[in-house]
């Protein structure tokens, strides 16, 4: 509370009273009503490097996917680790990141699609945030180009976390005094939405999924590592199975956008990346998902329809749904019931390690 005053009963008056009084309510001096956004020049954040544990399997040089302005710190991920999992983001304090990116289910949340504040369906399934660092667009129609922009887009959608706006996103983390203090730390301003972006970006980028036992048998040459049948699945993985054309290098996803015939079977379809681009040839594209822990992230295909790993080999064995627009790239592929099997057994053996980590259970105040 701000109590009523006037100049005269201060203890100074006149022009220098004033030119004081003046300076002091300046934006960004000492004691300003309005939040700091820009960093004083005298301000050096705290930022201690952050050494990425890359997993075995995966592309250790992360250079490349690492903005230039926005580096990796212990207390920028950490600042980020808080916000992802605080439900004060949200507009009535029930949901956060984690409600549709549990740790529990690699960063899924087990549903047909996603749900946000009042019970409210999104109309596609949650992605994991598992190896996003080297994703080159987020989403599954790709609309974000970064995870700095994917971090901000749930926080204002009324499916989502339902903020009026990112300024009052903004407004309601700096009533929070933990916040501030942090933020000052990290980015020498009060709370910003670029700076909540840019944590909950770099916390991401270190939920990474790696030394699988198939990476230990495919790469490091133990013969042992995964089971005769996930064996042959590996040769139908690369062969009959023609999966290595879209769930290709060492994320198995290509990073593209594919129509799969999803939606063509409804009716209203999705169309997908083309909402996006814009261009005839995207209609219904959606992008490849990593495999990596893929059997712990049912259900698939982006409207959740599919409850296995089995259905989804089915799916591609009959060649997808027909539609205008599908991908050349899916045929029927005339699997045996064993190959299926085994093609299954092989993606299990892509459940890795890395990711696994235990939720904060305080928060700043």
């Amino acid at each position: 509370m701000f109590q009523r005053f006037s100049i005269n009963h201060l203890p100074w008056r006149g022009n220098l009273g004033l030119l004081l009084l003046t300076v002091l309510f300046l934006p960004g001096a000492p004691g300003a009503l309005a939040a700091n956004a820009q960093p004083p020049e005298s301000c050096k954040p705290v930022s201690t490097p952050y050494q990425l544990k890359i997993p075995f399997g995966l592309e250790d040089e992360i250079k490349p996917f690492i903005p230039s302005d926005n580096p990796l710190t212990v207390e920028k991920v950490e600042l980020g680790k808080l916000l992802f999992f605080d439900p004060r983001l949200s507009r009535d304090n029930t949901m956060s990141c984690a409600s549709c990116h549990k740790p529990e289910l690699a960063w899924t949340d087990g549903t047909k699609l996603s749900m946000g504040i009042d019970n409210q369906v999104a109309t596609r399934n949650g992605m994991t945030v598992v190896n996003r660092l080297y994703g080159h667009a987020q989403l599954w129609h790709g609309k974000m180009a970064t995870l700095e922009a994917q971090a901000v887009n749930p926080l204002t959608k009324a499916v989502r976390m339902g903020m009026p706006s990112t300024d009052a996103e903004v407004e309601k983390l700096n009533a929070i005094k933990g916040y501030r203090e942090r933020f000052q730390q990290v980015f020498c301003t009060d709370v910003t939405i670029d700076g909540v972006a840019k944590a909950i970006a770099a916390f991401e980028r270190t939920l990474l999924s790696g030394n699988s036992p198939a990476d230990r048998f495919d790469m490091g040459g133990e013969e042992d590592a995964i089971s005769e049948s996930a064996k042959r699945g590996l040769q139908v993985f690369q062969g009959k199975g023609r999966c290595t054309r879209c769930h290709s290098g060492f994320n198995f996803a290509d990073e593209e956008f594919h129509n799969l015939g999803i939606d063509w079977d409804t009716a209203k379809a999705d169309l997908g990346r083309y909402s996006v681009e814009k261009h005839p040839g995207t209609v219904g594209g959606f992008k490849t998902p990593t495999l990596r822990e893929i059997a712990r992230t049912a259900p698939y295909m982006h409207d959740g329809r599919f409850a296995t790993l089995e259905d989804v080999v089915d799916f591609y064995d009959q060649g997808g749904i027909q539609n205008p627009h599908l991908s050349n790239l899916i045929i029927p592929l005339g699997l045996t019931d064993q190959e299926k099997k085994d093609l299954v057994e092989y993606m299990r053996a892509l459940n890795g390690e890395g990711w696994q980590m235990t939720a904060p259970t305080e928060f700043p105040q």
